[in-house]
């Protein structure tokens, strides 16, 4: 008996240890979704746009598109994208932003859009940190207006760039607290745990050294990023603070890509960023 019990333990043993490691081989398969083939012309797509190159720490060099602001306010958008396409998905955003009258650089990261190399938390982190610099590089951008924009897992990306390189104003759209948070909700059968994580996106231990206004908006009825993950975030996060559901809205949907999310940001923008100087 005593021996059927040894065994049985054994066996479980191996089962969780096998589970650990496809979990931890094939997890960065289940976060990421890249569409790597290579986007159109920024020109052909925007009044103005150009296409640009951003230099990573690590020695990689991303396309990206730049919009020049069409007004004299000098108010320039960050944006990070989520975790699937390539930035040819958010062309839709860029028009209503650009309408605005912010310039706008929407990045691609490693491995998305034609890139090099592999996308990594790290590695996400250092793809905004190159296109911040590039920002401070051009001569029509004020870099103290340049106001980040996460979307879902970019949305971490601009909480921890955000915590580094305080910007005047940070709009978070589908951003939840944590990789094992949300990762917990999708996957409930898996021993998901911050230290199993390759990736954790910690943005709730990140978000109280951000010290800026923060826009929070979150679809009703999202089915990737429940809006209450979103909510928790938001209640670390220090005031001035603003959430915001859009009824109805899925996590993919129109309604969180061009208006009205894009009348809710642009308010919120012009309320908190300071006149340029």
């Amino acid at each position: 008996m005593r021996s059927e019990t040894l065994a049985m333990l054994a066996l479980t043993g191996i089962a969780v240890l096998i589970v650990l490691v496809v979990l931890l081989s094939q997890q960065r398969a289940l976060l990421y979704f890249p569409d790597g083939r290579s986007v159109g012309s920024a020109a052909s797509r925007f009044v103005g746009g150009e296409d640009v190159a951003l230099r990573t720490a690590d020695g990689l060099l991303l396309g990206a598109w730049f919009v020049p602001a069409r007004s004299a306010q000098r108010i320039t958008v960050l944006v990070m994208n989520g975790n699937g396409g390539n930035r040819s998905d958010r062309a839709p955003l860029v028009d209503a932003l650009s309408a605005e009258g912010f310039a706008v650089l929407l990045l691609d990261y490693r491995g998305y859009g034609g890139n090099p190399g592999t996308p990594s938390e790290e590695g996400l982190l250092r793809d905004a940190r190159s296109a911040r610099a590039y920002l401070e590089s051009r001569a029509d951008v004020d870099p103290r207006r340049v106001v980040y924009l996460g979307e879902s897992l970019g949305a971490a990306v601009a909480v921890a760039l955000a915590a580094e390189r305080p910007p005047p104003a940070l709009v978070l759209r589908s951003p939840f607290s944590s990789l094992a948070e949300v990762g917990r909700h999708h996957y409930p059968y898996l021993p998901v745990h911050p230290l199993l994580l390759m990736d954790p996106f910690p943005s709730n231990e990140r978000i109280g050294s951000v010290a800026c206004p923060v826009l929070v908006v979150a679809g009703a009825v999202d089915r990737v990023v429940p809006p209450e993950h979103s909510r928790r975030l938001f209640d670390l996060a220090a005031e001035p603070k603003r959430f915001v559901l859009v009824p109805d809205a899925d996590h993919n949907d129109a309604a969180l890509l061009g208006r009205p999310f894009v009348d809710e940001v642009a308010r919120f923008i012009r309320a908190s960023v300071p006149p340029g100087g």
